[in-house]
């Protein structure tokens, strides 16, 4: 779907169940996106099924996986999702702690960005993080997107920092 100088961004697929059940029990997703219930690779397959591939049918983007070009092996995700409270779609991404602060990040969310704008035709991109992620939040400052406002989440007691992007 994209590929950048070191990293290729795809769909997932039903493949791709193992690495889910790795990523999304990664010390990071836990600290800062939340606990997770897949912990199987059956609940993998349906995390993909229900959540990612639903994402890329009804909406046209969602969370892609993210892979070292020259070794084909999966780093992480990320990509645009859908939340009914934000205005605009949101950049999500996450990386195994093994591949985190070499730049991988900052790459291929810019290439989101831009496939974003160019193809999708999405002039402006949201992104929400906790107050203590400070990686993503220095991440998305390098990417240029400006603080908004904080917000909790409808079913929700966090709050959260708000950060807009515009092309």
């Amino acid at each position: 779907m994209l590929i950048t100088p070191r990293l290729t961004l795809s769909e997932f697929t039903l493949l791709d169940d193992a690495f889910i059940v790795t990523l999304l029990n990664s010390p990071g997703w836990a600290e800062f996106i939340g606990p997770t219930k897949v912990k199987s690779l059956e609940l993998a397959q349906n995390y993909i099924q229900k959540t990612l591939q639903n994402s890329y049918k009804e909406n046209g983007y969602g969370l892609w996986k993210v892979t070292l070009t020259a070794s084909n092996t999966p780093i992480g995700m990320c990509g645009l999702v859908k939340r009914s409270y934000l205005p605009n779609p949101d950049l999500g991404f996450a990386f195994l702690p093994e591949y985190m602060g070499q730049g991988y990040a900052l790459e291929i969310c810019r290439a989101c960005l831009q496939f974003a704008e160019s193809k999708l035709g999405f002039p402006r991109i949201s992104a929400i993080t906790n107050a203590q992620n400070t990686r993503s939040i220095q991440l998305l400052e390098k990417l240029e997107f400006e603080f908004e406002k904080t917000l909790t989440p409808p079913d929700s007691n966090e709050e959260l920092l708000l950060y807009t992007w515009e092309s």
